[in-house]
Order: C-alpha cells, then sequence, then structure tokens
C-alpha cells in the first residue's frame, strides 16, 4: 500500500461543503488538486488529513475552523473615511482591492454611511467549519501539473 510521505507531491480530487451542506468548492470537471506535502501550500487540516491516506483512498472529513481559514478576526474589520473612494460608488457586499505592504489585499465592503465604510478583510470562510469529501489519485515525487497557484488557503511558500 503506498502511502504519502513529507515533501512529496499528491493529486487530490475533492469537494468542499459548509455545515448547512452549501458546495464552496469541487475538483469535479477540473484536474485533481495538486500540492507538495510540507509546504503549507493548503489549510492544515487539509494536508493532515492527506498524509493520513494511502493511494486510491477515499474518505469524509471535518476541518474546525482552526485548522481552516482561522476563527474570524475583529481586528480585520476597518473603516476608511469615505473620502478614500474619490467619488467612486460602493455597495455592500463589493470586493475592493488594497495595496499593502505585503502586496495586494481583498476585502468586502460590510457597511456604507455619508462619512465611511467598513471593509472586513477576513477570508469568506473564517470562522467555518468545513466538510471535506477526498480521494486520493496519485502521489509523486515530482509535480505532474504546471503551477496555477494556490487552493485551499494556506501559505504559498514557493522556494
Amino acid at each position: 500500500m503506498t502511502t504519502v510521505k513529507k515533501g512529496q507531491y499528491v493529486q487530490v480530487h475533492y469537494t468542499g461543503t459548509l455545515d448547512d451542506g452549501t458546495l464552496f468548492d469541487s475538483s469535479e470537471g477540473r484536474p485533481p488538486l495538486e500540492f507538495q506535502t510540507g509546504r503549507n501550500q493548503v489549510i492544515p487540516g487539509f494536508e493532515e488529513a492527506v498524509m493520513s491516506m494511502a493511494l486510491n483512498d477515499e474518505r469524509t472529513v471535518t476541518i474546525p475552523a482552526e485548522q481552516a481559514y482561522g476563527e474570524i478576526r475583529e481586528d480585520l474589520v476597518r473603516d476608511f473615511p469615505i473620502g478614500m473612494l474619490g467619488g467612486e460608488s460602493v455597495e455592500v457586499g463589493q470586493p475592493l482591492w488594497f495595496r499593502s505592504p505585503n502586496g495586494p489585499i481583498q476585502g468586502k465592503v460590510t457597511a456604507l454611511d455619508a462619512e465611511k465604510f467598513t471593509v472586513d478583510f477576513n477570508h469568506p470562510l473564517a470562522g467555518q467549519t468545513l466538510h471535506f469529501r477526498l480521494k486520493l489519485v496519485g502521489i509523486t515525487d515530482e509535480p505532474t501539473q504546471q503551477p496555477m497557484g494556490c487552493s485551499c488557503g494556506g501559505g504559498c511558500d514557493t522556494d
């Protein structure tokens, strides 16, 4: 039985749902998600589940918020003066991009009045328990796909 070892590349088909059954992501109709284990390329609970699987295993796992996108952090909800919009109109629920010292960051407008607007920079899945149906379809020592960025969160460690 072939099992996953740290540093290997894995290819995983997955379907992710919330507590209420809402589908938030799936690899259905796409190539499997590929990541290198031990590189923080996916959320911790997802990688931990895959590390205990063997080739062709299927399982369903529940990942609490602290092992996924974290709890909702109030310090990531910020108010800005309405003048910062330069006359542009925005609506509650609208995503906006901001410059930060670490590069562009997206937030969602959560409140708006004549003097200020509020933006939530938490990940949209922060505070959520995630449920994944997983199937490990490949274990390799080299990547099988061209890099396309990260899925399922994580730090995107590329060195």
